[in-house]
């Protein structure tokens, strides 16, 4: 977007938000409250504007998460195979001198190829999955598992940058492009 930026590492607490609420209303809260910590990081700049963004996989109403450990990847990874799920990124914008939130989320459906268990096994190996929402990195070896997608790319690697772009000009006044 060529906006300057610094990386603040959020601390919020997010085992309070109810995972019982549709997926699009859980991501904008997880959002939101991440804005909130890091926002009070930088609450002496009062130019700053925090941009706070959480992805989550799910698949048959349920969310899959980062993996505990290479067994619950592999869980995951076979669930997936084959299949259709989608991912849900929150995103909220946060302006430091007025206070001014905007909090969005956006889907993307992933389709899957069906998987060997040697297959799942090689990529588990790489590492890659283990930090991931659902056990894979689109953008990275994870984009060999994909058969294809419904929505924004971006969105599946964790920030729908055309719609965060679109509010930053829309209800926050940037100039990109």
């Amino acid at each position: 977007m060529g906006l300057d930026f610094e990386v603040v590492i959020s601390d919020a607490d997010e085992s309070g938000v109810d995972k019982s609420v549709p997926p699009h209303i859980y991501v904008q809260e997880l959002a939101l409250l991440k804005a909130a910590a890091s926002a009070k990081k930088v609450i002496d700049n009062r130019a700053a504007v925090v941009i706070a963004a959480d992805t989550i996989v799910v698949l048959d109403g349920k969310i899959l998460g980062k993996p505990a450990d290479e067994a619950d990847a592999f869980g995951m990874l076979s669930a997936l195979s084959g299949r259709t799920h989608s991912v849900y990124t929150g995103f909220c914008v946060l302006r430091i001198r007025d206070g001014r939130t905007v909090c969005k989320s956006a889907r993307t459906d992933v389709r899957f190829k069906k998987l060997s268990d040697d297959r799942i096994s090689r990529y588990i190996d790489s590492g890659e999955p283990m930090d991931k929402a659902g056990a894979y990195g689109i953008q990275g070896l994870g984009a060999l598992l994909v058969e294809g997608i419904d929505g924004d790319y971006f969105n599946v690697v964790g920030l729908p940058v055309s719609a965060l772009g679109d509010i930053l000009e829309t209800e926050f006044g940037f100039e990109l492009l």
